[in-house]
């Protein structure tokens, strides 16, 4: 049985250039709209408890791309997926797909799908790196590594591949953090509140339940026929604005008995058939034993395990945060 290549253990590498504002072709920004920048360009993820695999197979990489408006405050780009899309069609998303062979960083891949959904150039000077968050699982076990960009030239104008994306737009990256809409008027035909979430339980190891929360935005754009912002990319855009702006969101963002991140991330890799498979047939070494252990909450480390999984080079959340 043929074997697909681990990622390599630089895929989060990143170079992260200086910002020369001063030189861009954007309006003046709000020293709030500076204090976020500094924040997000200083941001390293914090460290896992363990290693865990990460299989390239069900790797992917969104691009959170942030732009200056008029006012000097900050916008995310967002757009519509294409009615005739497989999976998540007609969906409000940020642009972004799977990790393809020749993609040797989480950066290259959220770069290279904007452009083919977008047309945002891939020119890391007029778009440069903020940061890297750390990675979330989608409902599809499929594993999404953010990728924090701010556009420099609000000059570029978007080419739309339509058989992809139909529509595009901003949403200004504060809100998500808010429970009051930043629209001067809700449409009329909208009766539910600017932010609203929904909860569910499920199983986590030897039987508990797991509270989950899932949050969704309005987009005032609803009477057109897109989307509130809602699920991973809700998700994502909170927890860019929290590490941006330096505080917690008006709302509750986990319910009470969720799991913490590392829980979520190795019960996700030890009860995912789909996951445990891509770990198999690439090769990916793992201690299920240790993963069962920390999604119980049991964060001992193992120290001499994760010495020798590093010496092997095993592409892991825990490499990540080393780099």
């Amino acid at each position: 049985m043929s074997r697909r290549s681990p990622l390599p253990l630089n895929f989060l590498k990143h170079h992260r250039p200086k910002l020369r504002l001063n030189e861009a072709r954007i309006p003046p920004l709000s020293e709030e709209s500076k204090q976020c920048l500094r924040n997000l360009a200083s941001y390293r993820y914090p460290k896992s408890k363990i290693s865990i695999p990460i299989p390239r197979s069900r790797s992917a990489a969104v691009l959170v791309a942030l732009f200056v408006g008029r006012a000097g405050d900050l916008y995310v780009l967002l757009s519509r997926r294409s009615a005739t899309l497989r999976t998540y069609a007609g969906d409000t998303s940020l642009p972004g797909g799977r990790v393809d062979p020749e993609d040797m960083t989480a950066e290259d891949t959220a770069r290279r799908e904007a452009f083919e959904e977008i047309g945002l150039p891939q020119d890391r000077h007029k778009v440069p790196l903020l940061c890297i968050l750390e990675p979330f699982i989608a409902g599809n076990d499929t594993i999404v590594t953010p990728v924090v960009v701010l556009i420099l030239d609000n000059t570029l104008r978007p080419i739309l591949n339509t058989a992809e994306v139909t529509t595009l737009f901003s949403h200004p990256l504060a809100s998500f953090l808010s429970t009051t809409s930043p629209f001067s008027a809700e449409p009329e035909s909208v009766e539910v509140p600017y932010h609203s979430s929904t909860e569910w339980h499920s199983t986590g190891p030897n039987g508990k339940q797991w509270a989950h929360r899932a949050h969704q935005f309005l987009t005032g754009r609803e009477a057109g026929g897109i989307k509130p912002v809602f699920g991973l990319t809700a998700s994502i855009l909170i927890r860019v604005s929290t590490i941006g702006y330096g505080r917690e969101p008006d709302f509750e963002v986990h319910p009470p008995g969720s799991p913490s991140r590392d829980e979520r991330f190795a019960w996700a890799m030890v009860s995912r058939p789909a996951l445990r498979e891509a770990c198999d047939k690439e090769g990916l070494r793992a201690d299920w034993e240790v993963l069962t252990r920390l999604a119980k909450g049991d964060t001992r480390r193992v120290d001499v395990k994760e010495k020798i999984a590093h010496k092997k080079g095993i592409w892991s959340a825990d490499v990540w945060s080393k780099l």
